[in-house]
């Protein structure tokens, strides 16, 4: 079954210690979609603005994105300025230009409203909470979040977090939202709220996925060249809905391996800016990454 994503597309301006560019396509549900698209179809819910090209659009669509939700109204496309240190883990935001997302009202279409798989990427709490009044009776629902919601919208935040299945958020953020320096616990109280799963992305540290009862770990996959990570966590989450809605095996088995498909997608986004690694990656290679992943992480049991 497809996937309903809601969030932006937009310009980015990076700069890394190995290049920029200027303005490249990107945006969470950009990431997100190219990603989930190797697994599933997607279809996307956005706002672009007049000066957005059409080339852009012509490559989701070509991903088999449905594109029917892309708004275009008068207006810039929303454009964000960052810069990353070597140590690429977190970026430094520069400039942040809203433009066309400060008047975005996300529709959904009729065709998606029957969705079984819905993500909510990062947009404003109460944005995420009117897509979740326009779904039917989705079988999987998550969301990520960003710093700038958990400071400005706590509790609207909270009150969405109680309608998830799955929350997706990056360590930094997890504390930031309980005020709990040690992740695990952060972890039991965010779950507290009423969602099934939080998955913390850990950026070169890996993954994190807890349940009321458990912990399950996943590490980065080991790369000789790193070059922006911008979207990252977007497309990890493309690849474990993606692959999620692809299977629609929802077991503890089947989510510790999306987990990991979410982590091999990841790991090919960030060796190139923008999407241009995506663009060029084949499914082939992301069977061979699994299975190097799996390699990874993999040792024989002993009896003492």
């Amino acid at each position: 079954m497809g996937i309903v994503v809601v969030g932006t597309v937009a310009f980015d301006t990076v700069e890394t210690p190995f290049g920029r560019e200027e303005n490249v396509l990107g945006g969470s549900a950009t990431y997100f979609s190219t990603s989930a698209s190797f697994f599933t179809d997607v279809s996307l819910v956005a706002v672009v603005g007049e000066d957005f090209p059409q080339e852009h659009v012509t490559f989701l669509q070509s991903r088999n994105i449905d594109t029917t939700g892309l708004q275009r109204i008068p207006g810039k496309t929303f454009h964000w300025s960052g810069r990353y240190g070597y140590d690429l883990n977190e970026a430094e935001t520069l400039d942040t230009q809203l433009n066309v997302l400060m008047d975005f009202q996300p529709e959904l279409p009729e065709s998606y409203r029957d969705s079984e798989y819905l993500f909510l990427a990062n947009i404003d709490p109460d944005l995420q909470m009117k897509v979740l009044e326009q779904v039917e009776k989705p079988k999987l629902v998550a969301c990520d979040t960003m710093n700038f919601w958990i400071s400005s919208k706590p509790e609207a935040l909270k009150k969405v977090l109680q309608k998830v299945d799955i929350v997706v958020i990056n360590e930094g953020e997890a504390r930031q939202f309980t005020g709990e320096a040690n992740l695990v616990k952060a972890a039991r109280q965010i779950i507290a709220l009423g969602c099934k799963r939080l998955v913390v992305k850990r950026g070169e540290y890996g993954v994190l996925m807890f349940t009321a009862d458990s912990v399950f770990a996943a590490p980065a996959y080991p790369l000789e060249e790193v070059f922006d990570p911008t979207g990252a966590g977007d497309t990890f989450a493309g690849g474990f809905m993606g692959y999620l809605a692809n299977t629609g095996d929802l077991s503890e088995e089947g989510l510790r391996q999306a987990i990991v498909f979410g982590s091999v997608m990841a790991s090919f986004n960030v060796e190139d800016f923008s999407l241009n690694r995506m663009k060029r990656l084949q499914y082939k290679e992301i069977q061979t990454r699994f299975a190097s992943f799996k390699a990874l992480t993999s040792f024989r049991d002993i009896s003492f």
